[in-house]
């Protein structure tokens, strides 16, 4: 399993916002308490349980892992910057795909993909707030014709999470139970199960 955002960090609940920081630590505490919180709901699950769905939608967690995979990408690259998020996200055109494909993905790469993905996200939005700090304006402001800032893209994120985390909240309740606001003391990200 790659390397993950707590790596490193014993503390019993690194994914616990602040209680009294900058506006800056409070969004990006709030996007990792999110991220912490799906990463949990979608951890520890072999193929077919990451492949469950509820009744009539197609949403799985690992169409959820693979979707937020891209999500963190193109939002630190091309939104941010105008790079290039490399493929499959560059050429994407079917914004479902992330969802359906999934399937074909080995539980292993879903997870190390994803962690990887956050990862990356995670340093990039870091290093641009203390360089510039969240008002600067972002790669979107010549795309969207108005000015779009750092600001703009976490909260994106928060709210990509807060949807997606309430899938998987659901989804992995009806696989095997699990249930919680938060991750418990000590979590940390599981790979896939074998069973």
């Amino acid at each position: 399993m790659t390397a993950t955002w707590y790596e490193g960090d014993d503390s019993e609940n690194p994914w616990e916002p602040p209680l009294a920081g900058t506006e800056a630590e409070h969004l990006l505490g709030a996007l990792d308490r999110l991220r912490a919180t799906f990463r949990w709901k979608a951890g520890g699950l072999t193929a077919e349980q990451l492949a469950t769905r509820l009744g009539p939608s197609a949403l799985t967690i690992g169409g959820l892992l693979k979707h937020l995979t891209g999500v963190e990408t193109v939002k630190a690259t091309w939104d941010l910057f105008g790079s290039n998020p490399g493929e499959p996200w560059a050429s994407l055109e079917d914004h479902d795909w992330s969802f359906t494909s999934a399937a074909e993905d080995s539980p292993a790469s879903l997870y190390e993909n994803y962690d990887a993905a956050v990862l990356r996200s995670r340093s990039v939005l870091a290093e641009a707030i203390e360089k510039d700090g969240l008002d600067q304006p972002i790669f979107l402001s010549e795309t969207w014709g108005t000015t779009v800032t750092l600001r703009r893209i976490i909260c994106d994120l928060i709210e990509e999470y807060g949807r997606h985390t309430g899938h998987a909240d659901l989804i992995r309740e009806s696989i095997d139970g699990r249930v919680g606001e938060d991750p418990p003391a000590r979590w940390r990200p599981e790979g896939p199960s074998e069973s």
